[in-house]
């Protein structure tokens, strides 16, 4: 029903900052709770942020509070992610993923759609 391709990864050095974006196809895209995930090389893939369909409520991992922000522009069918004060240990592949329903979603289960993602490398 949707398509996403993430985008905005690449290399950068501990405390900068780096925005993905998340273009969504094929679909409307204001009908889809949008999820941040995240793989690291050797670890599973965890959750990083979530956004209702309307962008009036999110949450997000511990681990990326008060330095990460999601949000969306259902105007451009994107979903973005700020990420500022970016430490080693945020380096992984960031994936987007989309559910047709209302609410906010943690769980990489929930979700049924997903992007192809893209790299983050932080070095220190």
């Amino acid at each position: 029903q949707v398509q996403l391709v993430e985008s905005g990864g690449g290399l950068v050095q501990a405390g900068d900052s780096l925005r993905l974006s998340c273009a969504a196809s094929g679909s409307t895209f204001s009908r889809y709770a949008m999820g941040w995930f995240r793989q690291a090389p050797g670890k599973e893939r965890e959750f990083v942020g979530g956004i209702s369909r309307s962008g009036d409520r999110s949450y997000y991992a511990d681990s990326v509070k008060g330095r990460f922000t999601i949000s969306r522009d259902n105007a451009k069918n994107t979903v973005y992610l700020q990420m500022n004060s970016l430490q080693p240990d945020d380096t992984a592949v960031y994936y987007c993923a989309a559910r047709n329903t209302i609410g906010v979603f943690t769980r990489s289960r929930e979700y049924g759609y997903w992007g192809q993602g893209t790299q983050v490398t932080v070095s220190s």
